[in-house]
């Protein structure tokens, strides 16, 4: 199905067109009409189907440009995906009056306001920081007509769910809530059943394992992984953009000082940076100023990097969630992408799970292990990893949802000591 064919206004089709978007991917294609009509939606997609456009487009639509209020909310778990949708809300929006906004911590609260102050018709927030605007501002939020929570699994292990949940129970106005999200744990399918009223529900991740156009590549390595990846990226082919993931920021700011002497066009992301330094190296980054990025997870959710041909992971993510992630960075909307996973013997029962999880139909650059010899890992994680906070579990925390900013903002590693 085609843009031109949705009851569209022709300013957005003008500005979908000059965007190159002809063609809906899956998720565009069945959601896109429903929002327009007003249902109630949940979305399970996997990263990198489109589900950014999926929401911006009829949300633009469905904005009165003349009344100058929140008229959509948009909650998501990172500073960067709050950029990302802004920017794709700018870009179907240029043709129009409509005003989106993004507000999240790290940032100075009273531009913020100010901002706010001068009219905005879409808010995209992380829950942390609307809440601190909830209850320390005149907010007004009785105009909001639609609600999207997208990531929702994310924000869920970031422990933002109360957050969310509270933020939710503000509105007491009837609107229109979407929620997308890749899997639906027990958690997020309770508050569905809270918040959305007979929802249409999409699933186009049951049955597909991956994106179709990401090819994933293994390499069993015994030796020097560096020398092994240095010598990748001379060799290969046809890199545009490349993300390099570590697990642990100690290892990454290794790495990239050693990559850095071969490439110079390289950079390092991870969560320990300022806000004005992470947003600096995101927008070089997506404007091609930047060729190889090395990043711990940070980078590894809800980012669209559209010219990103490769992902590569120096080291093996310790879940399967993980690595869809990760490696969904490239081969977004159809587009070809290459993930390259360097393997070592510890490695193995983790890999044999992932492919049988994932369903990946895995290419092995080198001789490929015998991996019906490796006894299957039995956990989510890796052996001694904790999967969500330092104690092994879901962090908790006291005190109303309003006073958990910093925790929550200054770092989504929460569950991952070292991103």
């Amino acid at each position: 199905m085609k843009f031109t064919e949705c009851n569209l206004q022709k300013s957005i089709v003008d500005a979908l067109t000059e965007m190159s978007y002809v063609d809906m991917t899956p998720i565009q294609e069945q959601a896109i009409p429903h929002i327009l009509e007003k249902r109630d939606l949940i979305g399970l997609a996997e990263t990198g189907s489109g589900k950014t456009s999926a929401c911006a487009i009829p949300i633009v639509e469905l904005t009165e440009p003349d009344e100058r209020v929140i008229q959509h909310i948009i909650l998501v778990p990172t500073r960067e995906l709050a950029l990302q949708y802004v920017q794709e809300i700018d870009d179907v929006a240029k043709h129009t009056d409509v005003v989106p906004f993004a507000v999240f911590g790290g940032f100075d609260i009273s531009i913020q306001k100010a901002k706010l102050n001068h009219g905005v018709h879409i808010l995209v927030a992380t829950p942390g920081r609307l809440i601190d605007l909830i209850w320390n501002t005149k907010l007004d939020l009785t105009h909001v007509k639609t609600v999207i929570l997208d990531e929702a699994d994310e924000m869920l292990d970031m422990g933002f769910i109360e957050d969310v949940d509270f933020i939710c129970s503000c509105l007491l106005q009837e609107h229109q809530t979407l929620l997308f999200s890749a899997t639906m744990p027990p958690e997020i399918a309770k508050l569905t059943s809270k918040y959305l009223t007979d929802p249409v529900k999409i699933e186009l991740n049951s049955d597909q394992g991956a994106p179709s156009s990401l090819e994933h590549h293994f390499l069993h390595t015994r030796g020097d992984r560096l020398d092994t990846l240095l010598r990748f990226l001379s060799d290969e082919e046809d890199v545009d953009q490349v993300i390099i993931f570590c697990n642990s920021r100690d290892k990454g700011g290794d790495l990239y000082r050693k990559v850095n002497r071969k490439f110079r066009s390289c950079e390092y992301i991870h969560g320990g940076l300022d806000q004005s330094r992470r947003m600096s190296i995101f927008d070089r980054f997506k404007d091609r100023k930047i060729k190889y990025m090395i990043a711990t997870d940070v980078a590894g959710r809800g980012l669209d990097f559209s010219h990103v041909t490769h992902v590569i992971n120096f080291d093996f993510p310790f879940n399967p969630e993980i690595y869809a992630h990760r490696t969904g960075r490239t081969g977004r909307m159809g587009r070809r992408g290459i993930a390259l996973t360097m393997v070592t013997d510890r490695d193995l029962p983790g890999l044999k799970r992932l492919i049988q999880v994932r369903e990946i139909d895995a290419q092995w650059r080198g001789l490929a292990p015998d991996l019906s010899k490796v006894r299957s890992s039995k956990g989510r994680g890796r052996p001694g990893r904790p999967k969500t906070g330092p104690q092994g579990g879901r962090q908790q925390h006291s005190g109303p949802p309003h006073h958990r900013e910093h925790h929550r903002e200054s770092s989504s590693k929460g569950r991952r000591r070292s991103a």
